[in-house]
């Protein structure tokens, strides 16, 4: 399934919301430092919103990554023949200075 504007806008909203839990835990602690009092751990609304948050960027980075390869090479590679996988033809060269050492090569100058 391929990566549609929705699955972006969605991870983009899980960021935004990450953002805003982190924020909102920072706020907490500085209030907690002007009243003097001890910090024990955040609020259960800042937690469930990152943990939340988490999910939906999960979510959305699974459908815009795209599809998952199998961890094993074989399986890509059981499909095709030697000669196919052996095949590189970035490698082949044909017009190369070699060729003026041949007895059948003749100078076009």
């Amino acid at each position: 399934m391929p990566a549609t504007a929705t699955h972006k806008f969605i991870t983009f909203i899980g960021f935004v919301s990450i953002l805003h839990a982190a924020y909102s835990a920072v706020q907490h602690r500085s209030y907690l430092r002007i009243v003097e009092g001890e910090f024990t751990t955040l609020p259960v609304d800042i937690l469930i919103q990152g943990i939340v948050s988490l999910f939906i960027v999960m979510y959305g980075v699974l459908f815009i990554a795209g599809d998952f390869k199998e961890i094993r090479a074989v399986v890509d590679l059981e499909c095709k023949t030697w000669e196919s996988t052996r095949n590189l033809p970035s490698f082949q060269i044909f017009h190369h200075r070699g060729k003026s050492l041949s007895r059948n090569y003749a100078a076009l100058y």
